[in-house]
């Protein structure tokens, strides 16, 4: 048990290498989930090189801590998910932050053998530690690797997506975490197939009433504060990590399914004040987390041609090899993004990359789309969305977040064809490229649109489709590969702090960024813009009925909406694409 300075005592897990024969560097992991899961056997002694995430780095010695955060497993205090950094505003508080300054100088001073140095690493959870960890961090600490970090919660990531609630996850997630404090909790669900369960939930103020009875700290917050207001934007890391203090090394998965928007945020916040070229990102193809101990070579039959798992790992050797022990040149490139379509590694010199050129994919009619701004005076399509009948976000059947069987995992590469032919999406499609089409950088959506109700949700998706039959892998024929996609609560349009009224019937322009991608759309393949208004249960059905607190919503406010998706000179529904080659 390590003391901090409020008194509060945090279990420590402290596995040191057998061989003593020189001093060695601390690399250290806190996290919110268990830190006795690298507890030694029984003989004291524990084989990191043949099942751990760092194995390669263990293999030539570190010193290595897991601690479990306070308030959490066998730490005293209390927790809630996700505190903002508070320490500078209010000093003598304690917080992520100076819980890591402590560990590291009690670390120093009582772990002998040590060189001195520490750095902090970590994925989801504790990626976000590393994060803060390296807010006005301790002397000894000299490099920081966050990995999947929880970026802006109200924004992106975990629990709401451009305003739009994750329900399934966030309220699976926050039941685990904070129902208990001494263990993971499953929730206890009644039934395997949970897309009826969410369904019949009714409004999210049944969750409270029914279940969680006000048990859940994080889920309070939920109703208390529906809009981005100063608790979420105090809560965002955009407020209080004010640059790379330290060498940073961001990690995130174009296919990461919890935290897909953190690293990229935290990367383009910080570089803004990167003086020392010590910010640095690595983008690969991977689900969240995927690249901490797996090969990386496939998620769900998309195969991404060699062991992306590997190279990383490796990178991250040298990266803490160079900052704790010296080794190395010390010679980074300022970005690694994997490119999808040829399955390479490439480099940047920045992130996105400045030679991009923006390219305009216009809706257009009879389901078409195409790389010139339309010139007809009107243009539409619409359909009915039913709260009732929502569209899913995956095949049915949808298990529990992480129980038994769950594929929550891959569910961002899945074939989209499961919902191309329902009445409430709408598809536009180019013909088959004649070339091989470069894709690098930031996504942006462009949707014009209009309800017959005062609230909607907009899906929008750039989707790679192949051939009707590819000769190069057969039984990828047709396969709508989603290469970005997302979602935002129509409410949010104007203002994430102060929401309004849709005016039924009036069109309007919702803007959407769909991610940074690096993606090769092949030649004979053909890009797709798909929109739906539902997203279910990952996302909470919109009323469609604007209320103040959709948190609190009667089960009457759930009403149909015709929703309308324009495409004519006046309102040209489009997506901006970054190329790196010209368009034919």
């Amino acid at each position: 048990m390590i003391p901090m300075r409020d008194g509060v005592k945090l279990y420590t897990v402290i596995l040191v290498p057998v061989s003593e024969s020189q001093p060695y560097p601390f690399l250290i992991t806190r996290t919110p989930y268990s830190a006795d899961s690298r507890l030694p056997a029984e003989n004291g002694l524990i084989s990191l090189t043949d099942q751990f995430a760092y194995a390669n780095l263990a293999a030539d010695g570190y010193i290595f801590i897991f601690q479990d955060i306070r308030g959490k497993f066998k730490s005293e205090g209390s927790m809630q998910i996700h505190q903002p950094i508070i320490h500078r505003e209010h000093p003598g508080a304690t917080d992520e932050s100076t819980d890591t300054w402590d560990t590291i100088d009690w670390l120093l001073h009582h772990v002998p053998g040590n060189n001195g140095k520490a750095g902090i690493a970590g994925i989801s959870y504790p990626g976000w530690l590393a994060l803060v960890g390296a807010v006005d961090p301790h002397p000894a600490l000299k490099a920081s690797s966050e990995q999947a970090c929880m970026g802006d919660l109200f924004l992106g990531d975990d629990f709401h997506h451009n305003g739009a609630f994750r329900l399934s996850y966030a309220m699976e997630y926050t039941y685990e975490v904070e129902v208990d404090p001494t263990k993971d909790s499953d929730f206890p669900f009644p039934q395997f197939d949970l897309f009826d369960w969410y369904r019949n939930l009714g409004s999210l103020k049944n969750v409270n009433e029914k279940y969680f009875h006000g048990k859940v700290p994080t889920w309070n917050n939920f109703v208390k504060h529906p809009d981005y207001d100063s608790f979420w934007q105090r809560n965002s890391p955009l407020t209080y990590v004010p640059y790379p203090e330290i060498p940073q090394l961001h990690v995130g998965g174009y296919y990461d399914q919890e935290d897909i928007n953190g690293p990229q945020l935290m990367y383009g916040h910080m570089e803004k004040k990167d003086s020392f070229n010590r910010n640095h990102i690595v983008l690969g193809p991977w689900y969240h987390g995927q690249w901490g101990r797996l090969k990386g070579d496939s998620i769900a039959g998309i195969s991404f041609g060699s062991n992306t798992g590997e190279w990383f790992r490796d990178l991250q050797k040298k990266w803490f090899d160079y900052y704790l022990k010296g080794i190395g040149d010390g010679k980074f490139d300022e970005a690694y993004a994997f490119q999808t379509g040829t399955n390479e590694w490439k480099t940047y010199s920045s992130w996105p990359p400045k030679e991009a050129t923006i390219q305009h994919l216009y809706a257009g009619p009879d389901h078409t789309a195409r790389f010139i701004k339309p010139v007809t005076a009107k243009g539409s399509v619409s359909y009915v969305s039913d709260p009732d009948k929502p569209v899913p976000y995956r095949k049915l059947p949808i298990e529990a977040t992480y129980g038994r069987g769950s594929r929550w995992r891959p569910w961002q590469v899945e074939d989209q064809r499961f919902v191309y032919t329902r009445p409430d999406v709408v598809s536009f499609s180019t013909d088959s490229l004649t070339e091989d089409l470069i894709v690098t950088g930031a996504i942006t959506a462009h949707l014009f649109a209009s309800s017959t109700g005062t609230d909607a949700d907009w899906v929008v998706k750039l989707i790679d489709v192949y051939p009707a039959r590819d000769p190069d892998n057969f039984l990828m024929s047709g396969y709508q590969f989603p290469v970005a996609m997302e979602v935002f609560r129509g409410r949010y349009r104007k203002s994430f702090s102060h929401p309004s009224p849709l005016i039924p019937g009036k069109p309007e322009e919702f803007v959407i960024g769909l991610h940074e991608v690096n993606h090769v759309f092949k030649k004979g393949h053909r890009l797709m813009i798909q929109v739906q208004s539902s997203w279910f249960p990952v996302i909470d059905r919109n009323p469609q009925k604007f209320v103040p607190n959709i948190f609190e919503a009667k089960n009457s406010d759930f009403i149909k909406a015709t929703q309308t998706i324009y495409f004519s000179k006046q309102y040209p529904t489009h997506i901006d694409i970054p190329v790196m080659v010209s368009v034919e």
